[in-house]
């Protein structure tokens, strides 16, 4: 009887289980939504500062400016990179955080001087627990990313790049992509290139007149365009993230699915072997009653 009252109690508990992992995905469903509205809601204000860059190059191609590479061309440069790592604040969430996480170690792999710049309390962890110096740990949640956020993130990241701290900034964070396929990737945030500015068509060259220098007007906007990257950054490594963990409940639920149909086959065999054996001794303890009654 033990058995069965054993494999009765390993049903409930994983009955109890699938209720959390359908909960979780429910929640991480709901939170892909909010995410997706809010990056859509600030999208039109980003690009049309990137229209008012490429206004600028159509204007003067060869500008030069801090946050761009001469127009020369790109060329290597040396002095320390600065790795801005985007995680999550836990697992549960498949190979989302490893694989971020993996990127950036070989990244700081093949150059010498880096600095890390961390979002997310995985990766904090993970860097704390493997000795690996963090520059600056952004204490709060990846789990609620906000314009203000990505707008003070861009302003240290900045401050040590105007100050030659960092020679080079890269974002590695998880891209959503629009579907349940994620994938880590690592953009360079500065210096950028003029060719991603540049439309190629001379019919749209244009003439204005500005009251400060173009070279004014870059150091103005490139701020302000820099915090868009963090915060698009930010929002598709959370939409990732529920994307990932999403993924991990299904997986979850069908499993559970699998083993609870072989639990439930267990039971009822159990039960059946145990109605047989007392169908048996009764029928037994009946015929020898019978027998000894017979024999009286």
């Amino acid at each position: 009887m033990s058995g069965i009252v054993e494999i009765k109690s390993r049903i409930e508990s994983i009955r109890e289980m699938q209720k959390i992992t359908n909960a979780m995905y429910l929640i991480a469903c709901a939170k892909l939504e909010h995410a997706k509205a809010g990056l859509n809601a600030t999208r039109p204000y980003f690009d049309a500062l990137s229209r008012e860059i490429k206004r600028v190059f159509r204007i003067e191609g060869n500008i030069e400016n801090k946050y761009f590479y001469p127009a020369s061309g790109e060329y290597e440069i040396e002095g320390a990179y600065g790795y801005l790592v985007i995680t999550a604040d836990k697992g549960l969430a498949g190979v989302y955080n490893q694989n971020v996480i993996k990127k950036v170690l070989a990244l700081m792999k093949a150059h010498d001087e880096s600095k890390l710049f961390v979002v997310g309390e995985y990766g904090r962890q993970y860097f704390e627990s493997h000795h690996i110096p963090i520059e600056k740990s952004f204490i709060y949640t990846a789990q609620n990313p906000t314009l203000n956020r990505a707008r003070k993130i861009s302003s240290i990241l900045l401050d040590m790049y105007d100050k030659g701290e960092l020679k080079k900034i890269f974002v590695v964070y998880t891209d959503f992509g629009g579907g349940m396929n994620t994938e880590v990737k690592t953009f360079r945030l500065l210096p950028f290139h003029r060719k991603d500015f540049r439309t190629g068509d001379v019919a749209e060259k244009e003439h204005f007149e500005f009251l400060h220098s173009l070279n004014k007007v870059l150091d103005n906007i490139m701020p302000s365009y820099t915090t868009g990257y963090i915060y698009s950054a930010l929002i598709d490594s959370f939409c990732s993230e529920q994307s990932s963990r999403m993924n991990a409940m299904n997986t979850a639920n069908e499993n559970t699915k699998e083993l609870l149909s072989d639990l439930k086959l267990r039971y009822n065999r159990q039960r059946q072997e145990i109605i047989t054996r007392e169908i048996t001794e009764i029928a037994a303890a009946s015929k020898n009653q019978s027998s000894g009654e017979a024999g009286k």
